[in-house]
């Protein structure tokens, strides 16, 4: 699976729940506790894989999976930049977590991250539409927008 297609299906998973908490007369607060890591898995077990098993993305306590993806991911899937003999397909915006490099092709490994699985990162960049608050990840996007200026 491409890192857009990924990023696609993603966001509209979040936007069906979304509109069925905002249908439901939730709150920000409320939504952004919705998606708390148990309640996710008791209530929206096909959101994500690791639900089935149930297991957390990241080791830490409280795991809120409200944005999933990290607003300062990057990536493109014909690849951002060339590298020594290899090709950077995904980075990090803010020089957080490890690359990992398969075939000829380097990725960014954001395990040992959590910035964006915390409440109050989420609260800070909050927007109803998962897409919006992802709006610089996909490279491609972000040229065409700049590009039709």
């Amino acid at each position: 699976m491409s890192y857009r297609s990924w990023f696609n299906e993603h966001g509209n998973k979040h936007k069906v729940i979304i509109d069925k908490l905002i249908a439901a007369d939730y709150s920000k607060e409320m939504i952004i506790e919705y998606f708390d890591f148990e309640n996710m898995v008791k209530h929206e077990n096909d959101f994500c894989v690791l639900y089935q098993e149930p297991k957390k993305c990241h080791d830490m306590e409280k795991l809120n999976c409200y944005m999933c993806a990290c607003p300062n991911f990057r990536f493109d899937d014909e690849g951002i930049k060339p590298y020594a003999d290899k090709t950077i397909m995904s980075e990090c915006d803010i020089d957080n977590g490890e690359e990992f490099a398969h075939d000829d092709k380097i990725h960014q490994n954001c395990a040992s991250c959590t910035v964006p699985h915390h409440e109050a990162y989420v609260a800070k960049n909050f927007s109803l539409d998962w897409f919006e608050m992802m709006g610089e990840c996909d490279i491609q996007i972000v040229k065409t927008k700049e590009t039709d200026k």
